[in-house]
């Protein structure tokens, strides 16, 4: 097999894979020149409006896709030609000094935490399981097996096969060919995008119960995370170890990629991309090229094929519906799009009415290099229904069925299967039996760029045109800064969530007021609380919930004595009137 050949095939897919496909077309309406980017997914035709400051940037995107497109068919005409000349296995299988070029490029990359897992089950002799990382897109899974394989000694390499699996491939001829490895003295097999094989959900038991059983070592790949767990459960119940790929935390985003700060994981956050171009392609909602596309890609077509190999069918339950008509992906779409919806809504509505616009007020009026009364001129009731009413034009706009509440609650099921999406408590003194729920996306790429767009989106409303250039840009700066702060919260609690899980993590919400985050010791009952600010100054109103006495005292009736309190936010940690501040990236590193 030609090494070098394979290699320029993958790298040209992936890189076609970030770049948005379909056509732009420019109609009139009224006199007035429009342009729109037209696509299709499954079959169905989409046509998403390009801001003329965004035109040129996709055009030159789309006509890439289309030059890289037919570079690769000439690459792959050549690799056939190839195909047709030698003898080789039935399916992409690298050996020796095929697969010695094909790890050079991963041997100075840092590995991710789970690595050191997938290392103790090479050169652990006592299970008999296989091994599957499992995640979305572009969350590092085959660069983790690279990686292991790049690290092996000489001996355990030349006993080593990694297996390329193909839309063309099936379950019967990888079988045939781990077998003639076995036969061969092979021990470790590595098979990258196995989900590919439409047999493998109702097959996988041959990979433990023949291979793995037999002295093998089997690392299994895909982008079908939700296939991976219904085999969990089916053909592979107790006889495989699931790794999770999809939730990237900050300090594995700082220290793998070498992207330093909480505002570039806020942006870029979720993939393991030192660009950040899957999400900050261009605009999202019916906008963002790319968040599109990775939804599309990433999420519902990995929901839909699972569903469609899983018993042949017959676990899309109520979706099926939705299937039958094409519109589950579209459903999909809009199931994670209203998380953010809301997310954003509560920001661009509450904030505002929130006793923080005072803060907010007093930081623009009091800043050095942009001092100005702007949000104290500014009609903000009617600014703020402004937002609303045209957030709720894009819901109408996107409504194409009607969406049960069956739908999107097996979505969010699927959802949470995948690690997409987080569940936050949020409880409340004076004691409320039934507990909110605050659902986190844990991609901070995603929500980012899509509540981006839709503070974008406001650009083009008349109204706010009239406003001045500098007044414009002042209160855009100021919602973005809001939205980031919102982020900052989620992106805290969920990492001290997944990282104290002995703990309870909480938001606490008071008649007036609320802790950012409560957690409690439910063994020892003692409970530390914070606040989390986006800002990177100290200023004595951001913690005045935490000296208050009445709230402290309700808490420690509620859920034990408090042994710490802290903010969290950008500046330098210190301590200031018995309130310890906490450098963010410092408090998420050392999690």
């Amino acid at each position: 097999m030609d090494t070098e050949l394979m290699s320029k095939i993958l790298e040209l897919e992936y890189y076609i894979s970030s770049l948005p496909n379909g056509t732009i077309v420019k109609k009139t309406v009224k006199g007035h020149i429009y342009y729109y980017h037209r696509y299709s997914v499954e079959g169905k035709r989409y046509e998403d409006f390009i801001p003329l400051d965004e035109l040129e940037i996709i055009k030159g995107q789309v006509e890439l896709r289309k030059k890289l497109e037919q570079s690769l068919k000439v690459l792959i005409e050549e690799e056939n030609i190839l195909k047709r000349k030698r003898i080789s296995f039935y399916t992409n299988v690298l050996i020796k000094d095929d697969l010695r070029k094909i790890i050079e490029s991963v041997k100075e990359y840092k590995t991710r935490k789970c690595f050191k897992d997938i290392e103790k089950y090479l050169y652990n002799d006592n299970t008999e399981k296989v091994l599957i990382l499992y995640g979305l897109r572009r969350t590092g899974k085959t660069t983790l097996m690279r990686q292991a394989i790049s690290k092996m000694n000489e001996g355990d390499f030349n006993k080593t096969a990694l297996i390329h699996i193909t839309s063309k491939a099936t379950l019967e001829l990888l079988h045939k060919d781990i077998r003639k490895l076995s036969q061969l003295g092979y021990k470790y097999i590595f098979i990258d995008e196995v989900t590919l094989l439409e047999d493998f959900i109702e097959g996988a038991s041959v990979f433990s119960d023949i291979f793995a059983s037999s002295g093998m070592k089997i690392i299994l790949t895909g982008t079908d995370s939700l296939g991976f767990m219904m085999t969990k459960h089916g053909q592979l119940y107790d006889r495989c170890i699931l790794l999770h790929t999809t939730y990237i935390s900050y300090s594995e985003f700082e220290n793998v990629l070498g992207i330093k700060g909480i505002d570039e994981y806020i942006k870029f956050g979720g993939t393991m991309s030192l660009s950040g171009i899957n999400y900050n392609n261009g605009f999202v909602f019916n906008n963002n090229i790319a968040s599109n596309e990775y939804i599309n890609s990433s999420i519902a077509n990995n929901i839909q094929h699972s569903l469609k190999y899983y018993q042949d069918g017959s676990h899309f339950r109520n979706l099926k519906e939705l299937y039958d008509n094409n519109e589950l992906t579209n459903v999909i779409n809009r199931v994670v799009e209203d998380i953010n919806h809301r997310f954003t809504k509560e920001i661009l509505t509450k904030k505002f009415k929130s006793n923080d616009l005072s803060l907010s007020k007093r930081n623009i009026r009091s800043d050095e290099n942009n001092s100005t009364n702007v949000l104290e001129e500014i009609d903000l009731e009617t600014f703020t229904n402004r937002i609303k009413i045209m957030l709720e034009i894009l819901d109408i706009n996107e409504q194409k069925i009607s969406i049960k509440e069956s739908h999107a609650s097996e979505i969010k099921e699927y959802l949470e299967l995948l690690d997409l999406i987080y569940e936050i408590n949020v409880k409340a003194i004076p004691y409320n039996e039934s507990i909110e729920k605050r659902v986190i996306i844990s991609q901070p790429g995603l929500r980012f760029s899509q509540a981006k767009s839709l503070i974008k989106a406001l650009m083009l409303d008349q109204k706010f045109q009239n406003i001045s250039i500098d007044e414009k840009n002042l209160i855009i700066e100021r919602i973005l800064s809001e939205i980031k702060g919102r982020m900052l919260e989620d992106i805290v609690i969920l990492e001290t969530l997944l990282a104290k899980k002995e703990k309870e993590v909480f938001v606490l919400h008071f008649t007036i007021g609320e802790f950012d985050m409560v957690v409690q010791d439910v063994e020892n009952l003692t409970c530390e609380i914070y606040e989390i600010k986006y800002n990177n100054q100290i200023i004595k109103e951001q913690y005045k919930h935490l000296i208050d006495m009445e709230k402290c005292k309700l808490t420690e009736h509620t859920f034990g004595k408090i042994t710490k309190k802290a903010v969290i936010y950008r500046g330098i940690t210190t301590r200031v009137d018995d309130i310890d501040y906490i450098n963010v990236e410092e408090y998420l590193i050392n999690l």
